[in-house]
C-alpha cells in the first residue's frame, strides 16, 4: 500500500497517510489517458467555422442575361458557386466535435494520471491550508516555499478564500475533488491535494 507524507503549509512533515493501491499505485494505462485527453480537447473545440452556401448569399434574384443569343454561357443567378462572390460548395458549417468515452475508461484514465503523479513524486499532500482572508501574496508565499512552478491544487470542497487568493496566479489552478480531470493532472507539473480530499477522490474512483 502506498504511503505518502503529509506536510503543513510551513513545509514540515506532520504525518503519514496510507493511500489506496487501486487509485495511487495502479499501473499506468497510456491508451486510456490518450483517449480521455483527446475527448476533452475535442469537447473544447468551438466548431464555429461557417460559410455561406448559394442560398445564403445576398443578391442573385435576377437572371444576369437572357438565356440565348449573347454568346456567353447560360447563367441563372450570380449566387452560383462558380461566380465571384457566389456561394461556397460544401463549406464548413458550425458543428460539435465532442464525442463520448465510456465511464470505465474515464475512471481508468484518472486513476492512471494520479498513479503517474505519485510514482514520479510530483504529488504533495497538505494537512490543511489555513487562510482567513483573501490574500494572493500569502498564497504565493506557500507556493514558493515548496518550490512549485506550475501546480494544480485539489480541495475537498468549496473554499472561496483559497479560490480567490489563487486566481491571479497563472501558474496555479484550484479545483475541487469532484472536478479533477486528466488534462489538468497532466498539464500541471505538480499536484497538491488537501488531506480531506484524498478520501473523497478514492471514494469516487472506487465506487
Amino acid at each position: 500500500m502506498p504511503v505518502a507524507q503529509v506536510f503543513d503549509v510551513d513545509n514540515k512533515k506532520v504525518a503519514e497517510i496510507d493511500l489506496s493501491e487501486k487509485v495511487f499505485g495502479a499501473e499506468v494505462n497510456e491508451a486510456a489517458i490518450y483517449e480521455v485527453v483527446k475527448m476533452q480537447m475535442a469537447s473544447r473545440r468551438r466548431g464555429t467555422a461557417s460559410s455561406k452556401g448559394r442560398s445564403d448569399v445576398s443578391g442573385g434574384g435576377k437572371k444576369p442575361w437572357r438565356q440565348k443569343g449573347t454568346g456567353r454561357a447560360r447563367a441563372g443567378t450570380t449566387r452560383s458557386p462558380i461566380w465571384r462572390g457566389g456561394g461556397i460548395v460544401f463549406g464548413p458549417q458550425p458543428r460539435s466535435y465532442a464525442f463520448k468515452v465510456s465511464k470505465k475508461v474515464r475512471k481508468l484514465a484518472l486513476i492512471s494520471a494520479l498513479s503517474m503523479k505519485f510514482k514520479e513524486e510530483r504529488m504533495l499532500i497538505l494537512n490543511e491550508f489555513p487562510m482567513t482572508e483573501i490574500k494572493t501574496k500569502r498564497f504565493k508565499e506557500v507556493v514558493d516555499r515548496f518550490g512549485l512552478k506550475k501546480a494544480l491544487f485539489i480541495t475537498d470542497g468549496a473554499n472561496q478564500v483559497l479560490e480567490r487568493s489563487s486566481r491571479n496566479l497563472h501558474e496555479v489552478k484550484m479545483v475541487r475533488s469532484e472536478g479533477i480531470n486528466v488534462y489538468d493532472l497532466l498539464n500541471y507539473e505538480h499536484v497538491v491535494i488537501l488531506e480531506p480530499a484524498v478520501k473523497k477522490i478514492e471514494g469516487a474512483l472506487l465506487a
